[in-house]
C-alpha cells in the first residue's frame, strides 16, 4: 500500500464513525484553537506597534515622569504621581549640561481642544504641543510647507502655530493655502506658519490631529507648571546612543537632587524599550496559551488513544481479513497510525482556522493589523502529527500484532 492509500483508507474508516470522529476532532481542535487565538492577538499588536511605533526619530530618547508604558498593579500609578514634575527649568539645565547630544527638546501636551477658523472649526479631540525648536528633530515632524518653529519664536512666545496635517485637512479644503491665515486655537488668536507631512496612525489612533505651538506660548494659553515637561534627546548616531542616555541620567539625577541609593525620580525610554517591554508582557501570555494549549492537546490524545483502541477491538475480524490476504505488520501500523494523525491534522486546520480568524477579529477591535502567526501555524500542525504519532502509537502496534487466526475467529 502507497501513503495516498493509506490515508484514503484512513479518512473512510473516520467517516464509517462521524460521531466519533467529530468528538476527537473538537478535543484537537480546542487545543489549537487556543495557542493560535491568542497568537494570533500577539502577532496583530506586535505588528502594529513595531510599523507604528515611531513617535520618536532614530537614535532618540526621551525623559518624562511617568513610564511609557505601566506594567504595576492599580495602585502603582500612585507612586509616580508622587514625583516632582520635570519642569522647564530641568530642561534648560540639562540642555546646558549635556554637551554630547545633538538635538535636546521639550514638549508640553493639552488635550481635548478645539481649533477654528472662521465659520469651521474641528472636533474638540485636538491636542496642542507647547514645544521648543529641537522638539521637532526629535520627534521627526516635517513641515510639508511653510516653516517650522524656530527659536526666535521660542524666545518671543510669538503668537504661531504649526498645523498637524489632520488638523489642516479638517479645516481647510484642497485649494485654500493656510499659510498665513490666523486660527483659533483654545480661543486665542494664532498665525499659521506651517503644516507638517502625514505621520499615520498607531493602533487605528491619528498622530496628525495636534497642533504646534511655541512653548511660551503654550504657557500664557494654559499657564506655567500645569503638566510635566517631556525631554527629548537625539545623539548622533548608534555608535553613542547608550553613551548619551548613561550621561542624560546622570545628569538629570544631579539636577533633581536624587541620592546615589534612590532609585531615578523619572522615566527614559526609546522605541526599542517601549517593545523590549511590550515582549515582556506578550511573554508571559504566549507562556500561558502553550500550557492551555498543551493541556488541551494532552486530553485531546488521550481520547485519541482511547478511541483507537476501541476501533481496534471492533475491527479485529477485519485485520484478519487484511493478513490473510497478505497485509504486512506495517501496512497495518501504517494504516492506524495514518488515522490518528489525521483525525489531528483535521481538528488542528480547524483550530487553526478559527484561532486567526477570530484572533484578528479581537486585534481589530484594539485597532490592531490584521495578521496570521505563520511560524506558529506551521508548528500547530508539526504539534498535531506528533500528537497523532505518540497516541496512536500503541493502538498501532496491538493491531499490528494481532494474530491473524485468532483475528478470524473473532466475533
Amino acid at each position: 500500500m502507497d501513503i495516498g492509500e493509506t490515508f484514503r483508507m484512513a479518512f473512510s474508516s473516520l467517516r464509517a464513525n462521524k460521531l466519533r470522529a467529530i468528538l476527537t476532532i473538537l478535543g484537537v481542535a480546542v487545543g489549537i484553537f487556543s495557542i493560535t487565538l491568542i497568537m494570533t492577538i500577539i502577532t496583530a499588536l506586535q505588528s502594529s506597534i513595531e510599523s507604528g511605533v515611531s513617535a520618536l526619530s532614530k537614535n532618540t530618547f526621551q525623559i518624562q515622569k511617568y513610564p511609557a508604558i505601566n506594567m504595576g498593579g492599580p495602585g502603582s500609578r500612585a507612586k509616580y504621581r508622587n514625583r516632582p514634575d520635570i519642569t522647564l527649568e530641568d530642561y534648560e539645565r540639562l540642555d546646558e549640561l549635556l554637551t554630547s547630544a545633538k538635538y535636546i527638546g521639550a514638549e508640553e501636551w493639552q488635550f481635548g481642544e478645539q481649533v477654528q477658523y472662521e465659520g469651521d472649526e474641528t472636533n474638540p479631540d485636538v491636542s496642542v504641543a507647547g514645544i521648543t525648536a529641537e522638539a521637532q528633530n526629535t520627534n521627526d515632524w516635517i513641515v510639508e510647507e511653510g516653516r517650522p518653529i524656530n527659536e526666535g519664536d521660542v524666545d518671543r512666545a510669538n503668537p504661531v502655530c504649526v498645523l498637524g496635517a489632520d488638523v489642516k485637512d479638517n479645516l481647510f479644503p484642497p485649494h485654500i493655502n493656510p499659510i498665513g491665515l490666523t486660527v483659533k486655537v483654545s480661543g486665542r488668536p494664532l498665525q499659521v506658519i506651517g503644516y507638517y507631512e502625514k505621520q499615520g496612525d498607531m493602533f487605528g489612533q491619528s498622530r496628525d490631529n495636534f497642533v504646534a505651538i511655541p512653548i511660551g506660548q503654550y504657557h500664557r494659553m494654559f499657564g506655567v507648571h500645569r503638566r510635566s515637561v517631556n525631554i527629548t534627546v537625539q545623539s548622533f548616531g548608534d555608535e553613542d546612543y547608550d553613551e548619551v542616555i548613561d550621561e542624560a541620567r546622570g545628569h538629570m539625577r544631579t539636577i533633581r537632587k536624587v541620592e546615589p541609593w534612590d532609585e531615578d525620580d523619572f522615566e527614559i525610554f526609546s522605541n526599542e524599550s517601549m517593545l523590549e517591554e511590550m515582549n515582556e508582557i506578550t511573554g508571559g501570555v504566549e507562556i500561558g496559551a502553550m500550557v492551555v494549549g498543551f493541556i488541551a492537546l494532552l486530553a485531546a490524545g488521550v481520547g485519541i488513544m482511547n478511541i483507537m483502541l476501541v476501533s481496534v477491538t471492533e475491527r479485529t475480524r477485519e485485520i484478519g481479513v487484511r493478513k490473510a490476504i497478505g497485509a504486512k505488520k506495517r501496512n497495518i501500523l501504517t494504516q492506524f497510525l495514518s488515522e490518528a494523525v489525521a483525525l489531528c491534522l483535521l481538528g488542528g486546520a480547524i483550530g487553526i482556522a478559527l484561532g486567526v480568524g477570530l484572533g484578528n477579529f479581537a486585534g481589530s477591535l484594539l485597532n490592531a493589523q490584521a495578521a496570521a502567526p505563520f511560524g506558529w501555524i506551521v508548528g500547530g500542525l508539526l504539534i498535531c502529527v506528533a500528537v497523532g504519532v505518540f497516541f496512536g502509537a500503541y493502538p498501532a502496534y496491538k493491531a499490528a500484532n494481532l494474530d491473524p487466526i485468532e483475528a478470524l475467529r473473532y466475533e
